[in-house]
């Protein structure tokens, strides 16, 4: 358990320094898209799926366990993509008892994948101060659906990059795929 916290510690720790710059890449202040934070796997306790970039953890469901050793180290605040219902234990007492935000977005069928949740949590993902983040589902099928409208929209990444990273992080569902694709289109075309 110690060497677990102690690696994902690490991995937190990068994200609090800025990143190096390579030579030839472009300066900050670049398009989004040309400065485009990196998608990386990373641990953390017992969750099965997790990966992170700039700052947000990509997750399947956390323990209790798992939150604890989040908020030990540096996870602000806590997104779960799951209906209250869907979890056996209370999440968001848990998460507030030590100490961390927490925000539900509940949906699990596709027609429940509201404009209104998109849009509810693209918001929480662009806040800086809300960061570094926690962003789960059960599976990490809804994360990477959610990941896939905020990294389109609000970063600027190529639809086909953002769909390749949605489903690295574990998008399975093509329904999900469809619903969010329109959703994009739709946001774009405003």
């Amino acid at each position: 358990m110690r060497f677990r916290l102690l690696i994902f510690a690490a991995t937190a720790s990068l994200l609090s320094a800025p990143p190096a710059r390579a030579a030839g890449s472009p300066p900050s202040g670049a398009p989004p898209s040309a400065v485009s934070p990196k998608l990386e796997p990373a641990a953390l306790g017992s969750i099965e799926r997790l990966h992170r970039s700039d700052g947000v953890y990509l997750a399947s469901q956390p323990s209790k366990d798992d939150l604890e050793l989040a908020k030990e180290s540096g996870i602000r605040t806590v997104v779960n993509l799951r209906k209250p219902a869907e979890i056996d234990w209370d999440e968001k007492t848990v998460v507030e008892s030590l100490g961390m935000e927490y925000d539900n977005f509940g949906f699990k069928e596709p027609e429940e994948l509201t404009d209104a949740i998109l849009d509810g949590a693209r918001k929480v993902l662009s806040t800086e101060d809300r960061k570094p983040i926690l962003l789960h589902c059960a599976s990490a099928n809804r994360v990477g659906a959610v990941w896939l409208a905020h990294r389109a929209l609000d970063d600027g990444v190529a639809y086909p990059e953002a769909l390749t990273e949605a489903e690295i992080v574990g998008l399975k569902s093509a329904a999900f795929r469809e619903r969010v694709k329109v959703y994009v289109d739709q946001h774009r075309a405003k």
